[in-house]
């Protein structure tokens, strides 16, 4: 992995295009969901995780000296990390959650209906039919989510990777500071997704007091939070597939949770039961702040 070296000029225009480019899909993305084209909505929400890909190939970035061959030797525990890691904390998290917001726990599947309506109501038949209750069928999932898909959401998440850990981080603490640098990537992050979160209420619904501001907040939490962690994956290993997977990881494990939550817990989303919620988060933020203080950090400092 080579040092990427500060340009003012191809910093400012990697933020323009980066931002340009995915807030016109997130307007799109609204059109889709206030004409019931939900679907639609969120595979243009997919296709926008390479906006970032596509805004360091604009900008003149070279996608070279990024990691891009897979380094396993020495790198067992990185890789186990971030295949794993993601997922652990997830569930310590919901489990503190539902420890404390019991009546939110719901295993029938109200979420699944709620969110898909007739599409839900045939997929919860059709697990009767099969002799599946909703309880097992989430433990099949959960399985799945553990262990092969953050490999396939690995792939989309690579092109959110190559922008943030790949291009933007190296630059930011190369100009801001280690401590500096970290904390506004993971803000920038954050307030990529920010009108997806006032538009449609992204991430924790509508229905929360100070909606979309206070979301858009714990938001940048998360971000910042999950960015040290995908940062210190990237330069322990110095390959940018490991922090694609563990980004890939999150998006799995952050959705097990969800599906098993009563459909509308109002304030409480910021909470959790998902990852993003400041209590559900915990684990999380507990990790990042201990490795942000630990010597790792600070024996690279600005």
């Amino acid at each position: 992995m080579e040092t990427t070296q500060y340009d003012n000029k191809t910093l400012f225009k990697y933020l323009r295009w980066v931002f340009i480019i995915a807030w016109v899909m997130q307007v799109a993305i609204w059109m889709l969901y206030q004409n019931g084209g939900v679907l639609p909505g969120q595979l243009l929400m997919s296709v926008m995780m390479y906006v970032p890909l596509l805004a360091v190939l604009i900008s003149g970035v070279k996608l070279r000296g990024m990691g891009w061959k897979p380094k396993f030797k020495g790198n067992i525990g990185t890789l186990l990390f971030s295949w794993f890691g993601p997922y652990i904390l997830t569930l310590i998290g919901a489990v503190l959650y539902f420890a404390i917001f019991q009546k939110h726990l719901d295993l029938t599947g109200q979420y699944v209906m709620a969110a898909s309506g007739e599409a839900g109501e045939a997929a919860m038949k059709t697990l009767e039919a099969q002799g599946l209750t909703y309880s097992t069928y989430m433990l099949i999932t959960s399985v799945a989510s553990a262990f092969y898909a953050p490999l396939l959401n690995m792939l989309a998440a690579i092109g959110e990777e190559v922008g943030w850990r790949g291009y933007m981080n190296p630059v930011l603490k190369e100009k801001y500071g280690r401590t500096k640098g970290i904390i506004i990537g993971g803000i920038i992050w954050g307030m990529w997704h920010w009108p997806l979160i006032g538009f449609i209420g992204y991430e924790y619904g509508p229905s929360y007091f100070g909606f979309p501001v206070t979301g858009m907040l714990v938001f940048c939490i998360f971000t910042i939070t999950l960015g040290i962690l995908c940062d210190m994956v990237y330069e322990k290993s110095g390959c940018i597939w490991f922090p694609a997977i563990f980004h890939g990881s999150i998006n799995a494990a952050a959705t097990i949770p969800i599906a098993l939550c009563v459909p509308d817990t109002g304030n409480y989303r910021l909470l959790g039961p998902a990852p993003n919620g400041v209590l559900a988060g915990l684990p999380i933020i507990i990790i990042a702040i201990l490795i942000f203080k630990s010597r790792y950090f600070s024996t690279r400092t600005e």
